[in-house]
């Protein structure tokens, strides 16, 4: 029978199973993602991570500015927190949502530089092609979200 990497405790912590090149992975797209918000806040790829909010430009533009830094911070902080934790075992529940939530955008930006969309056809991946690796990295970040959904 299949075994959960991700398993919540009787006491509410979130149990990782992870191999250390998970965790170095992990570190790695934290990392990644938190210096692409700040050095290059207006790259398309980030673009599902500040959907728009109104359809009057104006509104808009009022609404960037008003929001767009606490947004800003929020995800630096779950990257912060993925990156430094991911060495642990144990997770508080509130340091397991932090992971799902930097997990969420690190799938929502790679998905969107792969342009990956529901009808994304998995069973015809080419595993010789130049996006392999990125599209792997996809897969396993799905996969780590399924399985922290399912310990929380």
């Amino acid at each position: 029978m299949f075994r959960s990497s991700i398993r919540r405790g009787p006491d509410g912590t979130v149990r990782l199973d992870l191999a250390e090149e998970e965790r170095g992975l992990l570190r790695q797209v934290a990392e990644e993602l938190r210096e692409l918000l700040r050095e290059e806040p207006e790259d398309p790829s980030l673009r599902r991570l500040f959907p728009t909010a109104h359809d009057d430009p104006s509104r808009e533009r009022d609404y960037r500015e008003l929001t767009r830094d606490q947004l800003v911070t929020g995800r630096e902080k779950s990257f912060d927190l993925l990156a430094e934790t991911a060495g642990h075992d144990l997770l508080t529940s509130d340091e397991a949502d932090a992971w799902l939530r930097a997990v969420n955008d690190a799938r929502l930006v790679l998905g969107t530089r792969l342009d990956i969309s529901e009808d994304f056809d998995w069973d015809g991946f080419d595993e010789t092609t130049q996006r392999a690796p990125e599209l792997a990295l996809y897969a396993y970040l799905s996969w780590l979200q399924e399985q922290l959904v399912e310990a929380l």
